[in-house]
């Protein structure tokens, strides 16, 4: 590979890197406009996700035609093929948990003029443990981080828990009282989507360890 080729290479993987941390500053701000609609029945938050969650899907379409262009125009090899393949494969993954918040924000929307059946507070923990995750992560793409991708990797459990105490609560609260059967329908909902938003960011960071340390990780 020429030393022209190599430069072109080079800055096309980091504008590629450049809009991976992008797309995750995206999804981490739906999370809060998801926030926002349920937790503070914030109706023009949910409006604003919608907008958001069009902008991630058109962002990913046109990151994945430009790394296939690159991958076959470039033929990169070694660590970065490895970095282009764990991107191509994060970005679905990024994508689809920006889906989950629009989910999210949109049953906070439905919710917001009704009284609620619970408190919020391990909704609330959720969103605080996934913004500290999508933080994580981006600081895993934008630095090249194995270490960081681990540790956002281990923040899914916590969100794992917390769906599982929050579905009890909700069981609870429909078996005492018929007329919140509704209401408790929608945030079990709710608190799956984030728990499968949850997922997709630990798979996100599975793809770049992968990338930075060229193994699999064994769960």
């Amino acid at each position: 590979m020429t030393t022209d080729a190599m430069n072109a290479l080079e800055l096309d993987l980091q504008q590629i890197n450049g809009d991976v941390v992008r797309m995750l500053s995206m999804v981490r701000e739906s999370c809060e406009l998801a926030r926002r609609a349920l937790i503070e029945q914030d109706v023009g938050a949910a409006q604003l996700c919608a907008r958001a969650d069009a902008e991630i899907d058109r962002i990913q379409a046109e990151l994945e035609l430009r790394i296939l262009t690159v991958i076959a125009k470039r033929q990169p090899a070694a660590g970065d093929l490895r970095f282009l393949g764990a991107s191509l494969q994060a970005l679905a993954a990024i994508e689809r948990a920006g889906d989950y918040a629009e989910h999210v924000a949109e049953v906070g929307a439905r919710l917001a003029q009704q009284p609620r059946v619970m408190k919020y507070a391990d909704f609330q923990r959720i969103f605080e443990v996934l913004a500290e995750m999508i933080e994580t992560t981006a600081k895993a793409v934008a630095e090249g981080d194995g270490a960081a991708a681990r540790r956002a990797h281990a923040m899914d459990n916590e969100i794992d828990d917390l769906y599982d105490q929050i579905q009890r609560q909700l069981l609870t609260s429909m078996l005492t009282d018929a007329g919140s059967i509704p209401a408790a329908t929608e945030l079990s909902a709710v608190a799956r989507y984030l728990e499968r938003l949850g997922d997709h960011m630990e798979n996100v960071n599975e793809h770049l360890i992968f990338w930075l340390e060229g193994k699999r990780l064994v769960t």
